[in-house]
């Protein structure tokens, strides 16, 4: 099988069929759609039945313990059957073509084992480019790259090798239940680039009320992870301002941790763990 569509899901059983129409209509039939819900208490496992029983689409579905995107991630990586694994949350959608520019794309760089795999462009529903177009037709880098060298910013549709993917499995904090796909993306820009082509094949929409807030607020519950970030790009190869924003970030979330066995940093960071300090205490005035 070509491609593996995962989509993790959380109480989302009243939008899922829009997810479902967009998959129905791809002009590329050879994929799989695996949904993995994150002890749902709506009725999402009775839609997705719906949907089985249509019997368009080979679906398959699990359900597990409530324990964050990143831990249904790795559930759906174990039970991948595609040689391509798309992450597709439940409440966005996919252009028609989407999944046929995954495998032409895909198609140029196959059998290349320094690929990870391939990334297009993701749009919101009324055709605004996340972040910024890309100025060219195809570009190859590994993602720091992407993002610190060429300054392509925003949220991409990155889709990897099962095998690859597998390589990287996002690690498993006891009760922290957010950590950023950034974490396992980073990880894997240190040993593999990617395909990247100028094509929109993911749809999505961003609710702008309290976004920065909750991202704040679930990193400071999930500081593991938060930390765990910010001390891995310290030591990797990006702009030096780069890792003074991740050294006061670090400080940021240090904190929170129920541990003191923290994430190691480098020596020079700790000159920032006053800038971090105030920075948490804004955060716990503010952030309710």
């Amino acid at each position: 099988m070509r491609i593996t569509v995962f989509t993790p899901t959380y109480n989302r059983a009243h939008i899922l069929s829009n997810l479902y129409v967009s998959l129905k209509q791809q002009t590329f039939k050879d994929f799989e759609w695996v949904v993995v819900d994150d002890g749902s208490s709506d009725n999402t496992e009775s839609i997705i039945q719906q949907f089985v029983q249509e019997k368009i689409l080979d679906i398959s579905y699990y359900k597990q313990v409530n324990g964050g995107k990143h831990r249904a991630v790795n559930h759906g990586l174990q039970v991948a059957r595609g040689d391509l694994f798309f992450i597709v949350d439940s409440d966005d959608q996919l252009p028609p073509d989407s999944l046929q520019q995954v495998d032409y794309y895909y198609s140029t760089i196959e059998g290349d084992p320094s690929f990870a795999g391939v990334c297009g462009m993701k749009a919101h529903f009324d055709g605004r480019i996340v972040g910024a177009e890309y100025p060219f037709e195809i570009l190859d880098s590994n993602s720091l790259d992407f993002v610190h060298k060429y300054k392509h910013y925003g949220d991409k549709a990155e889709v990897i090798r099962t095998e690859v993917f597998r390589q990287f499995p996002f690690p498993d904090y006891p009760g922290e239940k957010y950590c950023a796909e950034s974490l396992v993306w980073n990880r894997i820009a240190r040993q593999y680039k990617m395909r990247y082509f100028k094509r929109t094949i993911y749809l999505c929409e961003y609710l702008p009320d309290g976004l920065s807030q909750a991202f704040v607020k679930n990193k400071r519950k999930s500081p593991t992870y938060a930390t765990q970030i910010c001390s891995e790009l310290l030591t990797s190869d990006v702009p030096f301002k780069v890792k003074i924003k991740n050294a006061i970030s670090f400080w940021r979330y240090a904190p929170c941790l129920k541990t003191n066995n923290r994430p190691h940093i480098p020596f020079w960071a700790l000159i920032l763990a006053p800038v971090g300090y105030a920075v948490y205490l804004h955060d716990s005035a503010s952030v309710k």
